[in-house]
């Protein structure tokens, strides 16, 4: 499967894979300092959640405006490629969906811990994460083969861990789910590097045909 027929910006893809790879570091520090900073905090009990709530909250928020940053990159590096059809649509269409789900989750503060003010939304935010993480890593996998095979592999390989790992969270018990719940957010962030590379492996092989031509 070949890219359409216009040139791909080879500043435009480098720059996302950059901020992709930057926003998906920010969400790794963000976990392993706030988990070193918060008092008492269990990283294999308490989640991730625990992290964004309570004073020393703005680590994890950052951590999660950061990752929201990457996907958006992720979503524009994506339209601009348009690798196949309906299904990179859909596609592009979870990863603007899923950025303004984690800015939600990030900017809430609220985390289905029992409080009595205004909606209780998180868990309802997160069930929606989870089906549209399945759904983007199932959709572009196709479109992804396209480039190198290596990507669509990955793609899928995500998409099936993914499916069979998320619905088991809910089933742990909270002496365990943190750990599990910080294995789905690697998951994603496989993806999002692997996506990242892409794009840099596309803007690589671009400049050199401009040069051939040239």
């Amino acid at each position: 499967m070949q890219i359409d027929d216009h040139q791909p910006d080879k500043h435009l893809l480098n720059a996302a894979a950059w901020i992709a790879g930057i926003g998906t570091l920010c969400l790794l520090l963000g976990n392993v300092v706030g988990s070193i900073v918060v008092p008492d905090h269990d990283w294999v009990a308490d989640t991730v959640s625990d992290l964004a709530a309570g004073r020393y909250e703005i680590i994890q928020d950052v951590a999660l405006y950061g990752y929201a940053a990457s996907l958006i990159a992720c979503a524009i590096a994506a339209a601009h490629l348009h690798l196949d059809g309906t299904r990179w649509n859909v596609g592009i269409a979870c990863l603007a969906l899923l950025a303004m789900c984690v800015v939600v989750i990030g900017a809430r503060n609220e985390y289905g811990d029992n409080d009595s003010e205004g909606i209780v939304i998180h868990i309802y935010v997160v069930y929606v994460l989870g089906l549209l993480f399945a759904v983007l890593f199932l959709s572009m996998a196709r479109g992804l083969s396209g480039i190198a095979r290596r990507y669509g592999v990955i793609s899928y390989c995500c998409a099936a861990l993914w499916i069979v790992g998320a619905p088991v969270f809910f089933l742990l018990p909270t002496e365990y789910d943190g750990a599990f719940e910080r294995g789905l957010g690697v998951i994603t962030m496989v993806w999002v590097t692997s996506f990242s590379w892409m794009l840099i492996s596309v803007a690589r092989d671009a400049d050199h045909i401009r040069a051939q031509e040239i």
